[in-house]
Formats: structure tokens, sequence, C-alpha cells
């Protein structure tokens, strides 16, 4: 009976075990879905739409696009490499198609700096603008920052009557 219920445990708990991940993992898994799922909303828009803004004081949908790449280099540069980032005016590109690789460029660099941090590098301190944050709570602010304007750009696509690609998430 014993070995009976050994097994039942085993064979339990086994897949809930190989499923737990490390928030640095987690992080890889939701960074390529996350990019995906951008890129997808980037494609369904129309070039000739990619200057659309809702009104004069927001950013038109490529602008948005192009702040989203420029965030992650800054957060993945200045917080999880020795290099100094300098942040230069973007020029913004000139099609759709160079908007969204200088876009898949960005979440790939970001994606290749993570994988090279160490789990326990997660748990350092820096000196944030807004005070002392862990490395993991750049990670938190770096995948926030996407979904927040990824969100302003769903209702840009809605506002000019285009479905957005459904959700994906993890």
């Amino acid at each position: 009976m014993k070995n009976y219920l050994f097994c039942l445990v085993l064979f339990c708990v086994t897949p809930l075990l190989a499923q737990q991940s490390t928030p640095k993992e987690a992080f890889l898994e939701k960074w390529e879905n996350s990019k995906n799922y951008l890129v997808a909303l980037a494609e369904a828009m129309p070039e000739n739409h990619f200057d659309f803004k809702p009104t004069e004081r927001q950013m038109s949908f490529k602008e948005q696009l192009v702040h989203i790449k420029d965030n992650m280099d800054w957060l993945s540069n200045t917080y999880f490499t020795a290099s100094e980032y300098k942040r230069e005016k973007a020029k913004l590109p000139a099609t759709k198609a160079e908007t969204i690789a200088l876009l898949s460029e960005a979440f790939d660099a970001t994606l290749n700096i993570i994988k090279n941090t160490s789990e326990s590098d997660l748990s350092e301190t820096v000196d944030f603008f807004s005070g002392l944050k862990s490395k993991l709570q750049i990670l938190n602010l770096l995948q926030d920052h996407v979904s927040h304007h990824r969100g302003q750009l769903i209702v840009y696509l809605n506002l000019n009557n285009i479905e957005p690609p459904k959700y994906v998430g993890w």
C-alpha cells in the first residue's frame, strides 16, 4: 500500500514540479510571447495608418512602437549590462517594415541580455530614478511598459475599425 501511495503522489507531484520555473525563465517565456503579440498588432495596422494619432497630444502608432523599443533599449542596457547607455533622440523609421524590424531587434536584444543575467543578479538593487529597485523589479517594469503601450495600440486599431489579433498571454 505504501508503494502505491508513493507512486500516486510522485505521479501527481512530478508534473507540477516540472512546470515551476525561476523568475528569469518565466520572464523570458512571457517576453517572447509579448514580442509575438506586439509584432502581430503592428502587422495588423496598415502602413498608411502608422502616423495615426487619436488626438494631437498623443503619440502616433509608429511613435508608440519606437517609444516601446527605446524603453527596452534603455532599461535592458542600463540595468543589465556594464555598458553605458546613451539615449539619443530616435529617428522614426520610414516604413512599417523598418519599424517592425527595429522593434523585433530590440525585443531580441533584451531577451539575450536577460538570458545572460544570472538568476542571483535579479535580487541586486539598482539606483532607479524613482528610488532603489531590484533588477527583478526592472524586469517587471520592462514587461509592464510594453503592456501599457500595447493596450493603447489596441485602441488605435479599434479606432480604425481594425480587429486586433487574438490576445496571446503565457
